[in-house]
């Protein structure tokens, strides 16, 4: 099978199980595991921040981002197609006591001019206050796009007069900086956290970080305690998280690019509709004439998994498990449909 459905179907490397099976371990809830000290210190130091969390899911790294944010009868704004809001189970209402206010956007990127018409200050007698953002970089239902940076710097600056906190779900953050050139450190320069995921495009089997504050990372602890996300001897795992942090990231932009092969096939095919220049990272969305669960179910039977994203909608993510030639007959598969 070709398996497009998502980045996070990559198997470890050898590198990877090598470094497992070899990995220096000890009680992480103790803070005593060097391995996981390690990413966490590699962690923030790429990201150019104080301190960083490793987690097991990008859920609960986004969950404690927002947590930190904000106290229980808040508004976090986020865009309309944000992973925090159709893709997490609500836990930010459970787990945080927040509501999350949308924002209708094009392609995912919110603008602070949009932001600032939602901005709902303190009322006692009819609403809660607005006291954290959360942005998607790159955005995953917006087909990958990318925030500009001047955006995200106007956003945090804004944001902070107001005193009001900034979480980037940066799941794929890697992605945005293979695409943009930008490094990690400057696109997260004015954000106050940032989730970021090892299990996808960087390969790992399992884990986030969450990146900010010593102080904010030190609260983080505890509430990745209260959410069971206490590993003990974590670092089996945390070394493929190493190795994918050290050298996966380099290779991203192959996955750019058959993504674009992708992207540029699918565009010639009678009744899919796709904007191929829009195609700048690893994730494809098009749509279909015919329904959606139709389509992927015969491109299963054809050797394709896809994934139905909502309406006509459907997604193509490579990896560094699928080959371009895969890619190319992924595309062949799309058009016999």
């Amino acid at each position: 099978m070709i398996d497009l459905r998502s980045d996070t179907v990559t198997k470890p490397t050898t590198a990877m199980r090598r470094a497992m099976a070899e990995a220096h371990v000890g009680d992480d809830v103790y803070g005593e595991d060097p391995t996981v000290n390690r990413l966490e210190r590699r962690a923030a130091e790429i990201l150019g921040k104080a301190a960083a969390l490793f987690v097991p899911t990008g859920c609960m790294g986004n969950a404690i981002g927002i947590r930190l944010h904000t106290h229980h009868g808040d508004e976090v704004i986020c865009d309309h197609r944000a992973h925090v809001l159709d893709w997490e189970l609500a836990t930010h209402a459970w787990f945080s006591g927040c509501q999350l206010r949308p924002i209708p956007t094009a392609d995912g990127i919110l603008r602070w001019t949009e932001i600032e018409r939602a901005i709902r200050p303190r009322d006692a007698a009819h609403n809660s206050a607005t006291t954290a953002i959360c942005l998607e970089d790159a955005h995953n239902m917006g087909g990958g796009t990318l925030y500009p940076l001047e955006e995200i710097d106007a956003i945090c600056d804004r944001a902070h007069e107001r005193g009001m906190k900034v979480h980037m779900d940066g799941a794929r953050i890697f992605n945005a900086v293979a695409a943009s050139g930008v490094p990690a450190s400057r696109i997260a320069a004015k954000v106050d956290t940032v989730m970021f995921c090892l299990s996808k495009g960087l390969g790992a089997p399992v884990g986030s970080m969450l990146v900010g504050s010593a102080e904010d990372i030190a609260r983080g602890r505890v509430f990745r305690k209260t959410l069971g996300g206490g590993m003990r001897q974590a670092g089996v795992i945390a070394a493929a998280g190493l190795i994918a942090l050290e050298e996966m990231r380099e290779r991203l932009a192959e996955d750019h690019a058959n993504a674009r092969l992708i992207a540029e096939g699918v565009a010639r095919v009678p009744g899919v509709t796709i904007d191929a220049a829009k195609i700048v990272t690893n994730i494809v969305i098009f749509e279909v004439a015919r329904p959606v669960e139709e389509f992927v179910a015969a491109a299963k039977t054809r050797g394709v998994l896809l994934s139905g994203v909502g309406g006509q909608r459907v997604r193509a993510v490579t990896h560094f498990d699928v080959s371009r030639q895969d890619c190319e007959q992924a595309v062949e598969t799309i058009a016999s449909i």
